[in-house]
């Protein structure tokens, strides 16, 4: 295992209003400070040019557009691998993950951030307790972060559509939670956006959006490729596999 460290300190990014909220926060981001914005600690583990793992750490601002790439599965998540279901804090570089679109395709990189609840207001988390939405659908209670999508059927909509975790909040079933000490959170990409079975559902792997890089000042989208480092350029990423919601929605 090959580890990189990393000196870089990033400043004054501005969140993709295209791929995540709503862009008419951007002028009032731009209008901030570098020392506004507060930091958070980002663990990568990648697949290197060489099939080796690399891992490093950056401290890059918590925004949006940074959490969402981090911030899908709680510990202990189960990701279905060629191996069987894997807890996703056991994944590596390499795997071979299950996908629902094309089969198994190798595990390119996994991110992960440690959330502190009790010291910020902090972004929620979303609970979806066993059967929920049908027998073995989660399998058992499911944890996730806000920037988890699941697939599902839209009433209306001919296709299938990634929708945000956090807007199926029903106070019952699918439950918004605080915790009041640290949570871990992960996510995962591919060589190519697809959903993987996590406890049971199709969630979506990550994938910053169609034409994020346009929304971003040329300082800004190199600080967020820096998270990224299995990927040279934006079109890497590739298409996404089906439609999908915004994470956060645009205030009327």
């Amino acid at each position: 295992m090959v580890y990189t460290p990393s000196a870089l300190n990033f400043l004054n990014p501005v969140q993709a209003g295209s791929a995540l909220a709503d862009p008419r926060m951007d002028e009032h981001l731009l209008r901030r400070t570098a020392d506004d914005y507060p930091k958070q600690a980002y663990d990568i583990s990648y697949l290197g040019r060489m099939g080796e793992i690399c891992q490093l750490r950056q401290v890059a601002p918590d925004l949006p557009l940074f959490q969402a790439a981090f911030t899908a599965f709680a510990r202990g998540t189960l990701i279905a691998t060629a191996s069987g279901p894997v807890a996703v804090e056991d994944l590596l570089p390499g795997d071979k993950i299950i996908t629902n679109e094309r089969g198994p395709s190798p595990l390119m990189w996994v991110g992960s951030i440690t959330l502190r609840p009790a010291e910020r207001e902090g972004p929620s988390l979303t609970r979806i307790t066993s059967a929920a939405l049908g027998l073995g659908r989660p399998l058992s209670d499911l944890m996730t972060g806000p920037g988890a999508r699941i697939l599902q059927r839209i009433p209306g909509m001919a296709e299938q559509v990634l929708r945000p975790v956090r807007d199926m909040l029903d106070g019952m079933q699918v439950i918004e939670l605080r915790p009041p000490s640290a949570v871990q959170l992960y996510h995962i990409a591919l060589r190519r956006h697809a959903t993987v079975t996590a406890a049971g559902l199709a969630m979506e792997t990550f994938h910053p959006g169609p034409g994020f890089e346009n929304t971003l000042p040329y300082q800004h989208f190199d600080q967020f490729m820096a998270l990224f480092p299995h990927v040279a350029r934006p079109s890497d990423f590739g298409p996404l596999a089906h439609p999908r919601q915004p994470l956060q929605r645009a205030r009327g």
